[in-house]
C-alpha cells in the first residue's frame, strides 16, 4: 500500500489522513530530526519545510520565545489592517458556522504571519494548542517551524498541515489547513487559516478555506472597483462643477436632470428653478438643433446663440452631444454653454488687451497737467464718454488707460484702435467684426470687432477725426443703441461698452467743414479734456527728462551723468514732437554719451540750437507747428541737418506714416518725400 494518496481540487493537494499514514509521518519526522534524513514517503513540500526550519535553527522542541505584539503595538497593526479584517470577517463567520462545536478555530493573519483575528469556540480558544494562535502571535516558519500559516506564506499556496509533519512537536496533536489572500495586484496581503485537534481532520477541510479565500479576494477586487469608481466619481464631480462653462444633461424628453453650477450662474436662476426646466425654455426659438440631435444623433459644435436668462439674453457658444444607450438609443444628451464674454476675456487677456498705465504714471507737476489730471480722474467715476484733446506724443493714452483704470470697469479689457492708420475699408470690419464669407478675404469663422471684445470694459479709439464719414454713421448707432451687426450677418448682438476717443485735431473745425458729423461730435464729446503741449509746462521738463533717463539706464544696466546746460537747452525748445520727443532726446542722448556723461552736443541740432517759427507759420489744431514750405528765409535759417533731425523726428513720432509727418510739418507728401530722398532718409 502507497504510503499518502493524493486528491487534487483545484490544485490543492488533499491528504486523506489514515491510522498507518499518522505512524508513518512520525516515524519520518523523527528519522529526520535526528538524522536529518527526509524519507520519500514525506511531501516534498513539508521535507523542503523541515529542511529550511533546520537551516535556520528552529528549536523541534518548544518555541517559547515566539514573537508577540502586545498593547500599542498591536492596536497599530490592527489599524493598519483594518480593510482586510473588514472584509475577512463576515466569511471567517460563515466559515466557523460550519465548524462551530467541533474544536476548530478560524484565523486570519497578515503577510508577515501576525494573527490578526480569530472565530472559536470558548473551549476551543482555552486549550493549550490553539491559545498560541492569538492576535499578535508570529507564525512564521522560521519562528513556529513547518505550520499551514508560515508554510503557505512560503510558497504562495494553499496547504493543509497536519500531525507529526509540524516541524514542532508541541503541534502534533494538530491539523491546519491555510490559504493565501492576495490583492488585485498578485500580492499576498494575508492567510486564512483553520485548525483544530488531529481527532477532528476532514477531507474537506482545506477545500473549505481555499473557498473562503478566493471569496474574500472577490470582495477585495469589488471594494477596489468600487473604490475606483468612487474616487473617479469625484473627481469627475470636481470637474463638473468646477468648469466655467455651463455644463446641462436633459432627459429622452428635453427636460434638464442636471447641471454644474455655472448654468446657475448664466441663466440667473436658482438651483431649483433650473432643475426640471425645458431645454426650450433656455433656447428659445434657437432649439432647432437640439431637436435635431435629439431625434437624429446629430451634434453640434460651438453655434452661437442667444440664450434666455433672467438678466436679458446672453451671446453664446453651444456644444450639444447625444447620450445613448448599450442599444444606441437616444436617452439624452449633455449640452456645454460657453459665454462669449468668458471668450473675449481670454482673448484680451492674452492679446494684450487690458491698462497698465495709471494716473500716478503720468509724470508733472505743472498747473496745466494738475489740471487735466483733475478733470480725467472726476470723469473716470462716471460711465458718460471722454473726448481727448491734444497734440501728437502729449500721452493720449495714458491718460485713457488711466480713465479705464479708475472707473468700475478696471477689471474689463481696454481695447485700442488708431483709426488713422487703418485703410477706410477695413475700419468697419475692425469695430463691428464681421462673419466667415463676408467679403473676399475675411477669415475663416469669422472675427470678433472690437466693440464686441471691449465689452464690459473700454474702446479706446485714437485718432478718431481720421475715421471716414461712412463709418461715422455706424460708430453713432452703435453708441446709441448699444448693439452691433457684424458685416455680413443680420444678427444682433448687445455690447455694454465705454467709449474714451482721442484726437489731434479741432473735430469742431471738421464738423464746420463737413469732414466729421456733427451728431457724433456732440454724442463723444460729453467730457473733453485738453491734454497740455510740453511747451505749455517747462517745470515739467526737468522732471520728465529724469524719468525717461532713470529708466532708460535701468534697461540698459549703465548710468549717465548730465551737464546743466542740458536741461536749459531743453527748456529752450519749442518741442513739436511733445513728450514723446523728449523721450527720443533721451534715449539719443544715452546712446551718444560714450563718456557717461551727456552734454548738450549729445542733443539733437535742433535742440541744442533750436529753430523758432515765425508765429505766422501754418496754424496746428492746438498750437503753431513748424512749415518747411514757409518763410523761405526763415528755413535758409536752419542747418541741413536740424531739418533732417525734424524730419526724423516727426516720421518716428507717427510710426513712420508719411501723411500724417507731412500734415504735423505742414507740407505736402511730394514736398516730404523730395526732403527724404534729399537727406537719404529711408522710412
Amino acid at each position: 500500500m502507497m504510503g499518502y494518496l493524493y486528491g487534487q481540487m483545484k490544485g490543492v493537494l488533499i491528504i486523506p489522513v489514515i491510522n498507518s499514514y499518522r505512524n508513518e509521518i512520525v516515524d519520518a519526522w523523527q528519522k529526520f530530526v535526528s538524522e536529518q534524513t527526509v524519507v520519500h514517503s514525506i511531501r516534498p513540500e513539508i521535507a523542503e519545510s523541515w529542511t529550511r526550519c533546520y537551516r535556520t535553527g528552529v528549536n523541534y522542541h518548544d518555541f517559547d520565545n515566539q514573537d508577540r505584539l502586545e498593547g500599542t503595538e498591536l492596536q497599530r497593526l490592527l489599524r493598519e489592517k483594518q480593510e482586510l479584517i473588514e472584509i475577512a470577517e463576515p466569511f471567517m463567520s460563515n466559515l466557523y458556522k460550519f465548524v462551530r462545536g467541533s474544536g476548530f478555530v478560524v484565523v486570519l493573519a497578515d503577510e508577515r504571519g501576525y494573527i490578526l483575528g480569530r472565530f472559536g469556540d470558548e473551549d476551543t480558544l482555552e486549550n493549550p494548542m490553539i491559545k498560541s494562535l492569538a492576535p499578535g502571535a508570529n507564525w512564521q516558519e522560521e519562528i513556529i517551524g513547518t505550520n499551514a500559516i508560515g508554510t503557505a506564506l512560503k510558497i504562495n499556496t494553499p496547504i493543509q498541515v497536519f500531525g507529526a509533519e509540524h516541524y514542532c512537536q508541541k503541534h502534533h496533536g494538530l491539523s491546519c489547513s491555510a490559504a493565501p489572500i492576495f490583492d488585485i495586484d498578485g500580492r499576498v496581503i494575508g492567510i486564512l487559516n483553520m485548525s483544530g485537534i488531529l481527532a477532528a481532520h476532514h477531507l474537506h477541510t482545506l477545500g473549505m478555506v481555499v473557498a473562503a479565500a478566493e471569496a474574500i479576494m472577490a470582495q477585495i477586487g469589488i471594494r477596489r472597483k468600487n473604490q475606483e469608481l468612487a474616487l473617479a466619481n469625484i473627481r469627475m464631480t470636481n470637474i463638473f462643477n468646477a468648469m466655467s462653462d455651463g455644463v446641462l444633461m436633459i432627459d429622452r424628453q428635453g427636460i434638464i436632470n442636471h447641471f454644474n453650477p455655472a448654468v446657475k450662474d448664466i441663466l440667473g436662476k436658482t438651483e431649483n428653478e433650473v432643475l426640471g426646466m425645458p431645454i426650450d425654455q433656455v433656447f428659445g426659438d434657437n432649439n432647432a438643433l437640439t431637436r435635431r440631435m435629439m431625434y437624429a444623433k446629430e451634434p453640434y459644435q460651438d453655434i452661437e446663440l442667444m440664450v434666455d436668462t433672467k438678466n436679458g439674453r446672453c451671446h453664446c457658444l453651444a456644444t450639444g452631444e447625444p447620450l445613448t444607450d448599450e442599444r444606441g438609443v437616444i436617452v439624452g444628451a449633455v449640452i456645454v454653454l460657453r459665454p462669449i464674454k468668458q471668450i473675449q476675456n481670454l482673448v484680451n487677456r492674452f492679446s494684450g488687451n487690458y491698462a497698465t498705465l495709471q494716473f500716478s504714471d503720468i509724470v508733472g507737476e505743472s498747473s496745466e497737467i494738475m489740471e487735466a489730471i483733475r478733470m480725467a480722474s472726476l470723469a473716470a467715476t462716471t460711465t458718460t464718454n471722454v473726448l481727448l484733446q491734444g497734440e501728437s506724443g502729449t500721452g493720449k493714452e495714458i491718460f485713457a488707460q488711466a480713465l479705464h483704470g479708475r472707473s468700475d470697469r478696471c477689471n474689463g479689457p481696454f481695447v485700442a484702435l488708431n483709426c488713422g492708420v487703418i485703410p477706410r475699408e477695413l475700419i468697419g470690419s475692425e469695430l463691428f467684426g464681421y462673419i466667415e464669407g463676408a467679403f473676399t478675404g475675411a477669415k475663416k469663422g469669422g472675427k470678433l470687432g472690437k466693440f464686441e471684445l471691449a465689452s464690459g470694459g473700454t474702446l479706446f479709439l485714437d485718432e478718431i477725426g481720421d475715421m471716414p464719414l461712412e463709418q461715422q454713421v455706424a460708430l453713432l448707432r452703435v453708441l446709441q443703441e448699444k448693439k452691433v451687426i457684424r458685416i455680413g450677418c443680420d444678427k444682433v448682438i448687445p455690447v455694454n461698452v465705454r467709449v474714451i476717443c482721442a484726437t489731434n485735431r479741432n473735430l469742431l473745425h471738421a464738423v464746420e467743414k463737413g469732414t466729421f458729423r456733427q451728431d457724433l461730435y456732440y454724442r463723444l464729446n460729453v467730457i473733453s479734456i485738453t491734454i497740455p503741449p510740453l511747451r505749455n509746462r517747462i517745470e515739467d521738463i526737468p522732471l520728465l527728462f529724469k524719468h525717461f533717463l532713470d529708466r532708460s539706464c535701468r534697461e540698459r544696466g549703465c548710468e549717465v551723468s548730465v551737464k546743466s546746460e542740458v536741461i536749459d537747452s531743453l527748456k529752450r525748445y519749442h518741442w513739436p514732437g511733445n513728450v514723446r520727443e523728449l523721450q527720443n532726446v533721451v534715449e539719443r542722448a544715452i546712446s551718444f554719451a560714450e563718456a557717461g556723461v551727456i552734454t548738450p552736443v549729445h542733443l539733437p541740432p535742433e535742440v541744442y540750437a533750436p529753430y523758432k517759427p515765425d508765429m505766422q507759420t501754418t496754424e496746428h489744431p492746438f498750437s503753431q507747428v513748424v512749415n518747411l514750405e514757409f518763410a523761405r528765409d526763415q528755413r535758409r535759417k536752419m542747418s541741413m541737418e536740424a531739418e533732417r533731425q525734424l524730419i526724423l523726428v516727426s516720421l518716428s513720432t507717427h510710426g513712420g506714416n508719411v501723411s500724417m509727418a507731412a500734415r504735423e510739418l505742414g507740407v505736402s507728401r511730394n514736398t516730404m518725400y523730395r526732403k527724404m530722398r534729399l537727406y537719404a532718409i529711408e522710412n
